[in-house]
């Protein structure tokens, strides 16, 4: 008779479990934390197949991408891109060389729809030079910086709160030459940087062998000369791409037309950067390469760099009590011409983006040796030449 009692009990809990809202007895799936979504932007050279700009939505599991949307709105060449980090909005230079037939660029921006990853136009700005190659935003992600590779100059930009585009702030056209008679008779920047405390911007310019240094007005959105006007690298070396370390005191630049990495001492103070060490990213002399694009690991372990004919991605070990590194290998990027690569925020995966042979590669990262091993199936993507995460959830 007890156990019988106890039954009944036992079946009337359970009936009153299944009659509870579908809120209450769901309690324990809401209290766990909601799925990361994670987006991946190709930006294009339009002169072929390609329409514009291409999302992908990127499984971390397997690598694998699927594709989503592709956007082209009349944009040309969407040679590098910019993502708010709020997930919201997207900026891309189109690296043109004139509008009008007069010399010019342009910079783009679009909303972004986090479930379908398609781009909405929302307006359009000059560069204030022609040929714009690079975008980045500031530290407070409320101005745009831009470099223009065919006149040498930078631009800056304040950005609206509904992601629109101001125009330009400021621009600064760089004056010179280096020692290369082929590619140095004229100012070429190819970069632009903000510190990471936002008080200065730092311009790569492959022409004229020299990393310069900007004051980041963060009331007016413009760039001034600082008091230290500019760090000098290695004659003839080409700086194109730089990249801080996390903690802050060291700089890394790829410098092209050498196919090496130069690791710098950060000053603070004044912007300045001190040669600590230039380091070759191939194994031995590799005929017609060129270097494109350097990153460090979010863990400040490791520092990655693409070449362009070698065809690879050089992995380097960084000593952080030095800033100086050390080679650990190259791996093959399964195609031609890497021309820009990206770290996913966790620091888990780098995908590839292989510029001459129009598709894409995905890496998964050894967090312990700073190895990379192919992960996935190789994405045919007509001309890319840069890929940017949009990680969207919490």
């Amino acid at each position: 008779m007890k156990n019988f009692r106890i039954l009944i009990a036992l079946a009337f809990i359970f009936c009153a479990l299944s009659s509870l809202p579908a809120s209450l007895a769901s309690a324990s799936d809401q209290m766990k934390p909601p799925q990361k979504n994670t987006l991946v932007f190709f930006g294009t050279y339009t002169d072929g197949a390609s329409k514009g700009i291409y999302t992908y939505k990127f499984d971390s599991k397997d690598g694998r991408l699927e594709p989503l949307s592709d956007t082209n709105g009349g944009i040309k060449n969407p040679s590098f891109l910019a993502i708010h980090p709020d997930g919201e909005f997207l900026y891309a230079v189109s690296e043109v060389g004139e509008i009008d037939g007069k010399p010019g660029g342009t910079l783009w921006a679009y909303s972004i729809d986090p479930e379908t990853g398609k781009l909405s136009f929302i307006n359009k700005q000059s560069t204030a030079g022609s040929g714009p190659c690079f975008v980045a935003l500031d530290k407070t992600n409320k101005i745009a910086l831009v470099a223009n590779y065919d006149s040498g100059s930078v631009s800056s930009f304040a950005l609206n709160a509904d992601g629109s585009i101001a125009e330009a702030s400021s621009q600064i056209q760089h004056k010179g030459s280096s020692i290369d008679p082929a590619r140095q008779t004229a100012p070429h920047a190819h970069s632009i940087n903000g510190s990471p405390d936002n008080r200065f911007a730092l311009a790569a310019d492959l022409g004229l062998d020299k990393i310069l240094i900007y004051k980041l007005d963060q009331k007016t959105a413009q760039l001034k000369t600082g008091d230290k006007e500019f760090n000098k690298t290695p004659e003839g070396g080409g700086p194109r791409h730089l990249f801080f370390h996390p903690n802050g005191h060291y700089v890394y630049v790829c410098n092209e037309m050498q196919s090496s990495v130069s690791a710098y001492q950060y000053n603070a103070e004044d912007g300045s950067m001190s040669l600590l060490q230039t380091i070759s990213t191939t194994p031995g002399e590799i005929a017609g390469n060129s270097t494109a694009e350097i990153q460090i690991h979010p863990s400040g372990k490791f520092a990655y760099c693409s070449n362009r004919g070698h065809d690879s991605i050089a992995i380097f070990k960084i000593d952080e009590s030095t800033g100086k590194l050390t080679t650990i290998g190259h791996a093959k990027t399964m195609g031609k011409k890497p021309r820009h690569f990206c770290i996913d925020p966790s620091g888990s995966f780098i995908i590839a983006c292989n510029q001459a042979s129009n598709n894409v590669i995905v890496f998964k990262i050894d967090k312990t040796t700073g190895n990379l091993t192919q992960i996935g199936d190789t994405i045919e993507l007509p001309s890319p030449v840069c890929v940017k995460f949009l990680e969207i959830g919490q």
